[in-house]
């Protein structure tokens, strides 16, 4: 894994783990909650985004599949809300494309400040207990529009999607009905970055794969719990560690 250490490598396998867990925990966060880690490992979105992206596509389709099959069998079956896909994609797919070209056009110092301010507002927000939320159409379209573009530079675009899901989608469609729509999103991202010629790091993907897959099957178990607790603890703990991680990216950016 190019030139790093063996403890860059255990941390960024231990990292991938992470990544597994809450994407398949929350049904979103594999980037949002492990990308300002990763790069104090190595400051290079560029690097890190194919492989989040590849994993991704592998665990979000393998999810909405395995849960599609189990359609059904109880009244509360994971489902996916088609409505809300094809809803969130109209108004996505462009600021989405704009997003992309801004990531591979932008200077990789400057993509990585974006990135630790982002995160740093998000984490603010789980801390005082107030995540964002839409109470209008036009809110809506606005929160979609902003979290394409920035999904589109980096993959962490999902709390503001969220924000407009609370309001269309039931608790038991939210996981899947996410991931679906982060599919074809990511889908549109490698899609770029292949015909933009950047590497996509197939071959590190596949390496970090088992980390990731150790990570998904634990927080596949956490997902069922987490429909019936109360998890502002949790995210309260989470966003108080990634703004250390993100003053942490900025002071090491800026010196």
């Amino acid at each position: 894994m190019m030139d790093f250490s063996w403890m860059q490598i255990i941390l960024t396998g231990l990292i991938f783990v992470w990544s597994g867990f809450v994407r398949s925990g929350l049904g979103f966060g594999g980037a949002l909650f492990t990308l300002p880690f990763l790069l104090l490992i190595h400051d290079d979105p560029l690097f890190f985004l194919p492989i989040i992206s590849l994993h991704l596509l592998f665990f979000a389709g393998l999810t909405v599949v395995q849960a599609e099959r189990k359609k059904g069998t109880s009244e509360n079956s994971p489902t996916v809300n088609w409505a809300f896909v094809r809803y969130a994609l109209l108004i996505m797919l462009m600021p989405k494309l704009a997003g992309v070209i801004g990531l591979l056009m932008l200077p990789t110092a400057l993509m990585n400040v974006i990135i630790y301010l982002l995160i740093a507002g998000y984490s603010i927000s789980y801390i005082v207990g107030r995540p964002m939320q839409s109470n209008s159409r036009k809110i809506d379209v606005l929160l979609l529009i902003v979290a394409a573009y920035i999904s589109g530079t980096s993959l962490i675009g999902g709390p503001l999607v969220i924000a407009v899901a609370m309001r269309h989608i039931k608790p038991h469609e939210f996981r899947n009905t996410l991931f679906v729509l982060w599919w074809i999103l990511v889908s549109i991202k490698l899609t770029a970055f292949v015909i933009a010629d950047v590497d996509i790091q197939l071959m590190n993907s596949l390496l970090l794969l088992p980390f990731a897959a150790l990570g998904h099957f634990i927080g596949h178990k956490f997902h069922d719990q987490l429909l019936q607790r109360d998890s502002r603890h949790f995210y309260r703990l989470l966003g108080w560690v990634l703004l250390a991680t993100s003053f942490i990216g900025m002071f090491q950016a800026f010196g």
